[in-house]
């Protein structure tokens, strides 16, 4: 799952640590979110997206949102 986390978090000024407290996770989890190893659970999406103050999809994209964008673009590139 691609998300903006990294950014949210650099913007604010955030380490992080920081983050991992204020979501009451450690710094580990934080990174594997950052890095996409990890996919949120729902709740702990919820969290991130209130702290943030955006909504879950202004944060987070399943990759197969991903992937049907990229098929469409492709698709509409070979009926050209």
């Amino acid at each position: 799952m691609k998300n903006t986390l990294r950014a949210l978090r650099e913007d604010k000024g955030w380490t992080q640590g920081h983050l991992a407290d204020r979501l009451d996770v450690s710094r580990q989890t934080v990174n594997a979110l950052e890095t996409g190893k990890y996919d949120p659970s729902l709740p702990l999406a919820f969290k991130i997206a209130d702290l943030f103050e955006l909504a879950i999809e202004d944060m987070f994209e399943p990759d197969e949102k991903r992937k049907r964008k990229a098929g469409t673009t492709a698709e509409g590139r070979n009926k050209r």
